[in-house]
């Protein structure tokens, strides 16, 4: 039986394959998320014109701002060898997520925003140069690497870690009936493999007791959960961050975020679509059609707790 569904899955390609995959994984609720998705995002303005030094406005999905305020940067300041701690943004293109996470950190934090392409790595430069105080700039490194094959180079140096992970962004194939013709649920595959290599690297790179945010903007589960849970199965020091510590972090991280102007509604409406973000086995998503438009946009938060050996697979 097993075999025979991934055959037919396998055979879903273009609008037909899509509508019909989709409408088998949410059933009646589809079609509202479907209109939802068809709709503009939810954006936040972010702002961090200081006086006497004008920055350029970004525009970023709400969803993205409340599952980054979900990295808790915000209490670092020094690594444990006394040098300033180092954070990752591993495929940091286009770069609000960087924004986010730079106007949270302390003066003593390191920002690495890295990407794989040399043509979004040019994007994610101009991004930070145009929207961070000088200061703030002089924090952020960026790099062009591929982030799978990073931990070979690195080991365990990075105190917290954001994976905002290639994914099947389906919000954007359906805005495009040239994606929407390609599709096929065969990519889901495709895009799980580079997501688990991505995580597995991104894991190794991280200090024991520091924290990796993994975020898609897919609605497959498979590339959600299916991808953290293997986090768990593969690695013994894995702990996920949910409930009450989750929404602790994210008040404290959200009561902290500076420089951001974008007409007093950040800290309502960001906060209203965490809240409104529904909670998977591992992680939480936001979906438009409950989310205020805002999304779709998944996450879940681990703690790298004690040392230990891989696991076999």
């Amino acid at each position: 039986m097993k075999q025979k569904d991934a055959a037919l899955k396998r055979k879903l390609t273009g609008a037909d394959g899509f509508e019909s995959f989709y409408a088998s994984l949410f059933g009646p609720r589809w079609q509202a998320l479907k209109a939802a998705l068809a709709q503009e995002p939810r954006y936040v303005r972010l702002d961090f014109s200081r006086e006497g030094e004008e920055r350029q406005p970004y525009f970023i999905d709400a969803a993205s701002v409340a599952a980054a305020l979900c990295l808790p940067v915000h209490r670092l300041d020094e690594s444990g060898n006394g040098g300033p701690a180092k954070v990752l943004d591993l495929c940091a293109a286009p770069g609000g997520k960087s924004l986010v996470i730079a106007g949270g950190m302390g003066a003593g934090c390191r920002l690495f925003s890295n990407e794989l392409s040399p043509d979004r790595k040019a994007r994610l430069d101009k991004v930070l140069s145009d929207s961070l105080p000088a200061s703030l700039r002089k924090q952020v490194i960026t790099s062009c690497s591929d982030g799978a094959t990073w931990c070979r180079r690195e080991g365990e140096a990075f105190s917290a870690i954001l994976l905002d992970a290639p994914c099947s962004s389906e919000r954007h194939v359906l805005a495009d009936e040239k994606y929407l013709s390609q599709w096929s649920a065969s990519r889901i595959k495709s895009l799980a493999s580079r997501q688990w290599a991505l995580l597995s690297s991104a894991w190794r790179l991280l200090v024991p007791g520091g924290f990796l945010l993994y975020a898609t903007c897919a609605l497959a589960p498979e590339e959600n959960d299916g991808i953290a849970s293997r986090l768990l199965k593969k690695f013994p020091d894995v702990c996920p961050v949910k409930g009450e510590e989750l929404c602790g972090i994210f008040e404290d991280r959200l009561a902290r975020f500076r420089d951001v102007d974008s007409g007093g509604e950040t800290d309502g409406l960001v906060r209203n679509v965490f809240l409104s973000a529904e909670a998977t086995e591992l992680g939480q998503q936001v979906l438009p059609d409950s989310g205020g438009g805002a999304g779709p946009l998944y996450f879940a938060l681990f703690r790298k707790d004690s040392l230990g050996k891989d696991l076999p697979g």
